[in-house]
């Protein structure tokens, strides 16, 4: 229960003040499982590029983290290619997590996108992507840039200037997300196999 109303106060709180450059929304009547969608800062090799995420609601929320995972590709070196995220806050502690009951959804996908803005090459998923962008960060900035032209702009331009022009019409616009993420979920077998 405990779950429930708190998932429920936060997709409110989501939907009323959403953190800048975040979406969130529930899919269908699910309450435990969410979309979110990320906008790629400016300044970044993401800038550009929405970016969508599955996220998880585990039964023990919020005593466990939310379960996360790009479902867009993204050229990252703490994300691999099935799109999940190294993060101290999407693990519980005492090891290296550091998640806690006060930490939000919003919070977390406020985290991610600071992650994309700034990666952390000491604790990487994607090693080879990590050394890359210690070693040659013109080259892993330019291989990220593509992955954003590739996957996160083409098919997202009709969609956000569908979603300006019919901008009262939320549910109008709630379906293009949701469209727009499940097409990327379909789309995910095609992401480059891991190494």
């Amino acid at each position: 229960m405990q779950r429930a109303s708190r998932l429920k106060r936060e997709l409110q709180m989501l939907s009323t003040e959403p953190p800048p450059g975040i979406t969130c929304w529930q899919t269908e009547e699910r309450i435990d499982d969410l979309r979110a969608q990320i906008v790629g800062g400016v300044g970044t090799p993401y800038e550009g590029g929405i970016f969508c995420l599955e996220v998880k609601i585990p039964e023990r929320y919020p005593f466990e983290p939310p379960n996360m995972r790009f479902l867009t590709p993204i050229y990252h070196p703490n994300i691999d290619n099935s799109g999940r995220i190294c993060h101290d806050a999407l693990k519980l502690p005492p090891k290296v997590g550091a998640w806690k009951p006060s930490l939000n959804i919003s919070t977390v996908l406020t985290s991610i996108q600071l992650l994309m803005a700034e990666p952390n090459p000491d604790d990487p998923l994607m090693a080879d992507i990590s050394a890359e962008f210690k070693y040659n960060k013109y080259l892993f900035t330019e291989k990220a840039k593509k992955w954003t032209q590739e996957h996160a702009t083409q098919t997202n331009k009709g969609v956000v200037e569908d979603n300006k022009e019919n901008a009262p019409d939320q549910k109008l616009s709630s379906r293009k997300r949701d469209a727009l993420c499940s097409q990327q979920e379909a789309e995910e077998p095609l992401k480059r196999p891991c190494l």
